[in-house]
């Protein structure tokens, strides 16, 4: 919302300084982003032209000497058809920057002749569109003083930034009513529009609605016989100040009315209107030619203004093309209406269009100056355009009911720990246009109409906090309410920052990526139901909630390699959602690697190449990731079974239990990479941090005994012939079950299938290391073992020993 001084001074009388106003304006709520104070216009001087001659080397340039106030007359070569001895101007030295044309100027040579500087257009300076001409200013300017003084140009700009909450500060009037409450100035009341009216307005408007909060209202008045030529000067400047481009009177009045009072108006070319004008729905497939020049495909959803030739305007967001207002209008047909917010909100989104009105409309309007804002609109389209207005009329509008809140003065102190007096709760709170009735520690407080955003007693606590000064509330530490070490952050928390800081130790970086993702790819992770389709996705690529943290991780991948980093390694601990339900929504760290990025390094070196990531690399990254998160390691198992977006061969699901799932990992499925359109080695991995067991409680913390043994281990190696379909895990486990007490680990180191051992079989050799506890180990006990070995083996996976 941008706004200028003087603007905001219509409405505020103030001897507060630009400084002071702006550090009220964010004490208040109002915050304050940026502020151009014009000091780009300082360097420009009124100057006069004493002499005019050719150029001697081109026939449209002629050569000024300029007298700039100093009586030290400077030589500028200007090619303006204008330029001649007496004209008074704008004048831009060497050094200067000119807003316009975007270029700072230097001391030029042109055609031969050295140009000091140059005389300035309009365009130029960025206060109209003309450049036919440079500035041609009245004989009385006053040479040698400021320009920007002179013209208005040294008018602040101030802009803040509204939370959506607060409809009453999109108008200038508005913004200085909360400074008036605030004590910053006395708040001026607009003089009530006077002119006279002439007969009824014969056009009809019809509300045809199933909905009638879709319009509650609408007011209009047709004036005849106006003239529709530029704006005047005054609000042409305060327009460009804010970044609109002034059009022609009758629609900058609508523009100025937008920013002046809140309120967005549109005129008609009443001439061009056909029939009775008719508040309805668009019917599917209808289309209108709007007034920024594109057409827009309407649909039951969208409430439009239509005549009998079709759509004349999209209610409450852009009128159309063919009835609005060129320098041909005489007659005009003045609209002021009001529209439901959420469905101007669903119908700007969905149509694309973003709008001042729209911007306004969708937070919610004044409905009390419907009619107020319709008697001003038409006072000034008199004065500019001239005319005779007829009677307003309006339709559908049933009056706005107050709201009334119960309010205890003392929840002020309870909620904000404020001291605030009653009495000056009760004057902020009604210079603010609260209407406050009783007396007591509790009072009946009406909201004003322009203030939908209040609703009950905490509410209007805000408003006196506030204006009363959010920084007088003194700090204060919080009482303590456990014990030192008690825990502070959730178990989530604590396993999302443990994950994180795991897998960027291993060299991943952190990524962030969207949680909306197509319905194919969803679909192809696992997703894709209706449950979670968005109603309003913002693209059409991201209309589903994502099962999986994999297809942004590898368009991520994709993406870096496009621009030549084929080599990564990334990770991202969020959220997936299974359904639309709170239990649906998980807690997951995932992760890919690309090409050679393997923890060890990626890329080439002198002692060979590096191998491309593979399977184990995301098994790794898994584990890393599972024990910072406090799973039990030891205890988990690997089996078959991976999601379908792996490769079959090349994945595996992680399991604590037989039941538990914590994840999985392995290489993409090749129709997955295909799908994605991404390509090289690729693998990744996902485990969930929220199906990991919450630890048993213990009453310390202290680590347990660090109990060594006095005696050497022993390591023993077995190779046993299973069927191909056996998984090690099956052979580890079962070692391991031979003697809990004496087997210290177990590893797989060798497989090998061949001819040799018969068709369906393979051979896994395990390394098992026996640590002894209390004495020294005879071949005799390492017998034994080996023999409760071999026997666990064959039970549980059908396994005889290798000869």
């Amino acid at each position: 919302m941008k706004f200028t001084l003087s603007w905001l001074k219509d409405y505020l009388e103030t001897d507060a300084t630009l400084d002071q106003i702006c550090e009220r304006l964010t004490a208040i709520g109002l915050e304050v982003e940026d502020v151009d104070d014009k000091a780009a216009y300082q360097p420009f001087t009124i100057a006069k032209v004493i002499s005019a001659e050719q150029h001697p080397n081109a026939d449209k340039l002629r050569v000024l000497m300029v007298d700039k106030g100093d009586g030290k007359p400077v030589q500028i070569v200007c090619g303006a058809p204008n330029a001649r001895a007496g004209l008074i101007g704008a004048l831009a030295e060497p050094g200067t920057y000119v807003p316009g044309i975007d270029v700072t100027l230097s001391v030029g040579n042109i055609r031969g002749v050295e140009s000091h500087g140059m005389m300035c257009s309009e365009k130029e300076l960025d206060m109209s569109d003309s450049h036919d001409g440079i500035i041609d200013l009245p004989e009385d300017a006053p040479v040698g003083t400021p320009f920007a003084s002179y013209a208005g140009l040294d008018d602040p700009v101030i802009e803040i930034n509204l939370t959506p909450n607060r409809p009453d500060c999109t108008s200038i009037f508005g913004i200085a009513r909360d400074l008036a409450a605030s004590g910053l100035g006395t708040l001026k009341q607009p003089k009530a529009p006077e002119f006279k009216v002439e007969g009824e307005t014969t056009q009809n408007v019809k509300i045809i609605l199933d909905d009638e909060s879709l319009c509650p209202g609408f007011a209009w008045r047709l004036v005849r016989g106006v003239k529709n030529g530029p704006s005047p000067k005054w609000m042409q400047k305060r327009l460009l100040a804010i970044g609109l481009r002034p059009i022609s009177a009758l629609v900058d009045v609508t523009n100025y009315m937008t920013f002046d009072q809140g309120r967005p108006m549109h005129v008609f070319d009443a001439d061009k209107v056909k029939g009775e004008l008719v508040v309805r729905r668009a019917q599917e497939g209808e289309e209108i030619l709007a007034l920024d020049a594109r057409t827009y495909k309407l649909n039951p959803a969208n409430v439009v203004i239509a005549d009998d030739n079709g759509p004349e305007s999209i209610g409450g967001i852009m009128g159309g093309e063919h009835s609005g207002c060129d320098e041909n209008t005489t007659n005009v047909l003045i609209e002021s209406a009001l529209w439901d917010p959420i469905n101007i909100a669903k119908t700007g989104r969905n149509q694309g269009i973003i709008t001042d009105a729209r911007y306004r409309f969708e937070r919610g309007v004044d409905p009390e100056y419907m009619v107020p804002g319709l008697e001003r609109t038409t006072e000034l389209v008199l004065d500019m355009c001239g005319g005779t207005a007829t009677e307003a009329r309006v339709t559908g509008y049933k009056g706005h009911d107050k709201k009334i809140v119960d309010f205890p003065f003392s929840e002020v102190k309870r909620l904000t720990g404020l001291t605030v007096s009653n009495d000056e709760s009760r004057a902020i709170l009604s210079g603010l246009g609260f209407e406050v009735s009783g007396t007591g520690e509790k009072v009946k407080v009406a909201v004003p109409s322009w203030r939908p955003d209040i609703d009950g007693k905490a509410d209007l606590v805000e408003e006196v906090m506030r204006i009363f000064g959010v920084d007088k509330i003194t700090p204060e530490p919080m009482v303590p309410t456990g014990s030192v070490n008690g825990k502070i952050l959730t178990t989530i928390q604590i396993r999302t920052r443990s994950a994180k800081r795991a897998l960027a130790a291993r060299g991943m970086m952190e990524a962030v990526t969207w949680s909306f993702i197509s319905a194919d790819q969803a679909k192809l992770f696992g997703g894709g139901s209706r449950a979670l389709k968005l109603v309003n996705p913002i693209a059409a690529d991201m209309s589903d909630m994502r099962p999986s943290l994999l297809p942004g991780l590898l368009l991520a991948a994709r993406r870096n390699a496009d621009r030549g980093y084929g080599d990564v390694a990334l990770f991202e601990v969020s959220g997936t959602y299974e359904n639309d339900t709170p239990e649906g929504q998980r807690r997951v760290a995932g992760g890919i690697r690309r090409g050679t990025a393997a923890m060890t390094g990626s890329g080439r070196h002198w002692d060979g190449a590096a191998k491309p990531v593979g399977v184990f690399d995301a098994k790794a990254d898994a584990i890393a990731a599972l024990e910072a998160c406090g799973a039990p390691v030891d205890r988990l198992s690997f089996e078959r079974g991976a999601p379908d977006w792996y490769h079959p061969g090349r994945s595996g699901l992680i399991k604590l239990g037989p039941k538990t799932v914590l994840g999985h990992f392995g290489e993409f499925h090749p129709n997955t990479l295909d799908e994605l359109d991404v390509s090289g080695p690729l693998c990744g991995f996902e485990v969930f941090v929220d199906a990991i067991p919450e630890p048993k409680r213990k009453a310390t913390r202290t680590k347990p005994v660090l109990s060594l043994s006095a005696f050497q281990a022993v390591r023993r190696d077995f190779a046993f012939v299973v069927d191909s379909d056996v998984p090690a895990t099956t052979l580890v486990r079962a070692a391991q079950g031979a003697d809990k007490a004496l087997i210290f680990g177990v590893n797989v180191f060798d497989l090998f299938e061949g001819p040799s051992l018969g068709e369906g079989k393979k051979s896994l050799a395990i390394e098992i290391t026996i640590q002894p506890k209390d004495r020294t180990l005879t071949e005799e006990d390492l017998d034994r073992l080996a023999k409760a070995v071999i026997a666990n083996v064959e039970k549980s996976s059908g396994g005889v020993l290798r000869g």
